[in-house]
Formats: C-alpha cells, sequence, structure tokens
C-alpha cells in the first residue's frame, strides 16, 4: 500500500501500522524519506549544512510507454549516468508482499526488498538492479542501442514476468532524462548517515528529499530521532509530499503524448 499526501499527513491508521510491521519483517532494509517544500529548500539546505561541491551528479531516465501503461501495472524501469562511475539500471515492481516473493528471487545478489516510509505513506517494492560500465546509457538516449542492452538476463525475465501483455523493453520510450546532485553527509550532531538528492525538472521545478536507511527492526527508532534531529533544524516533517518517481513520470509522459 502506497499513499501520496496531497496536504500535511496524518498519522498512520492502526491498519495501516499492522500492515507496516509486516512489510518491514520481511524487507532486507528500510529506507524514510522526506520532501521538503521548494519554498523551504534554501533554508533546509543552510540549516544541515550541505555543500553543493560535494555532491555526486547523476542522470537518470525511466522508461514506460506514453500513456504509463507500466506504472499502472506497479513497474519502474529506470537506469542512470552516474558521475565518477559506470551506468546502473532497476526495475523495480510495487508493491509487493515479501512472504509471498519467489524464494530463487530472494536469493539473487541483486535482487533487493525495501520499504520506502515518508510521512502519512509507505510502499514495499522489490528490485533487480543492474550494473555496467560508462557511456552505455547514453547510447541508449542516443537511439544507437536498443534498450535492452542495459537490463541483464534476469532483469528482462522479472520484466517479462510483470509487464503488461504485449509489450516489451524496446517497446518503451525514454522518459527523461533528469539531472540529479546527490549528496551523501553526516551531521555532526545527529551521527548519522544520510542522503540529500536534488533533483532538476525541465519546468524549472525542484524536489529535494532527505533520507537515512535502516534495519528493519530499527524502523520506528530511527524514524523518531530523525524527526527530532530534522526538527532542530527547523526542517517541517509534516508538509505535503512529493514522490521524486511520481512527478517525472506525470512530466515527461505529457511530453510523450503531446503532438510534435
Amino acid at each position: 500500500m502506497v499513499t501520496t499526501p496531497a496536504r500535511p499527513s496524518p498519522a498512520l491508521s492502526g491498519e495501516q501500522l499492522a500492515e507496516l510491521l509486516k512489510l518491514i519483517k520481511g524487507a532486507d532494509s528500510v529506507e524514510l524519506k522526506l520532501t521538503v517544500p521548494e519554498s523551504d529548500q534554501r533554508s533546509a539546505v543552510a540549516s544541515l549544512a550541505l555543500d553543493v561541491l560535494d555532491a555526486q551528479i547523476r542522470q537518470v531516465v525511466f522508461f514506460d510507454t506514453p500513456d504509463l501503461a507500466l506504472d499502472r501495472a506497479g513497474l519502474v524501469v529506470r537506469a542512470r549516468r552516474v558521475q565518477g562511475k559506470g551506468d546502473d539500471s532497476v526495475v523495480k515492481l510495487r508493491p509487493v508482499v515479501p512472504s509471498e516473493l519467489p524464494s530463487k528471487l530472494r536469493k539473487s545478489p541483486a535482487f533487493t526488498v525495501e520499504v520506502d516510509a515518508m510521512p502519512g505513506g509507505f510502499v514495499c517494492s522489490a528490485s533487480l538492479k543492474g550494473t555496467w560500465g560508462p557511456h552505455l546509457v547514453r547510447s541508449i538516449l542516443a537511439g544507437e542501442r536498443p534498450i535492452r542492452k542495459v537490463f541483464s538476463a534476469e532483469q528482462r525475465a522479472f520484466f517479462a514476468a510483470h509487464a503488461p501483455d504485449g509489450i516489451a523493453l524496446d517497446d518503451l520510450r525514454p522518459l527523461g532524462p533528469i539531472n540529479v546532485m546527490k549528496l551523501r553527509f553526516v551531521p555532526p550532531d545527529f551521527a548519522r548517515k544520510m542522503v540529500a538528492e536534488l533533483w532538476f525538472y525541465p519546468n524549472g521545478s525542484r524536489i529535494l528529499e532527505l533520507s537515512t536507511k535502516c534495519a528493519p527492526d530499527q524502523t520506528f527508532k530511527v524514524a523518531a530521532e530523525t524527526r527530532a534531529f530534522l526538527a532542530t533544524k527547523g526542517v517541517d516533517t509534516g508538509g505535503a509530499q512529493q514522490t521524486k518517481t511520481r512527478t517525472a513520470l506525470t512530466y515527461f509522459s505529457k511530453l510523450a503524448a503531446a503532438p510534435a
């Protein structure tokens, strides 16, 4: 289950908490996320003493049909270019129930089950990752190589098992790319690894996401500590939330569907 609130997020209901407990018990990790409204981004960057020169530049592209058929089926297909590193790709399915996933997949070193939680909502996803050398994603965006080339045989099989009938990887359209700045940091007065991601959308809007990962059995403790820490920095943890993927898919699908 996932919710994307359009207003300040209420506390989770008892039913939602029970579902969350069940999901995190079978997950490999939990990522706690918070998006900061554009009006508060400058102050958040200043209060957390984030230095843009320490950030890593990334370029993200999603693949879907113009009418987002994969998105409706719960599939996210993505590739990235990473500054100073090779490219990577992900085929993600959500929502999932960990106990219902095939044991063979759970044993794969490229397979991860993670719960993403943000104020007022959560979702459990299963991801298969592929890693590649540099320039592959760029060649695909240039139309020099087919989309399937950035996905491993294992990823292709996972995609085929969950994609809508009649849709192959090479039938998809690139949606993007989006430029991203990612900064890993440890606040001196929190002593916990955190990540700040700033996504720059072509229409001039930005999403700043703050996150931290933890072991499933530490979820509620870390969530409480992180919320308290951010409050001391003046970061609003109860505001309306956005998701990076949803915003990107919505924006680029409209461009893909528009007349030339």
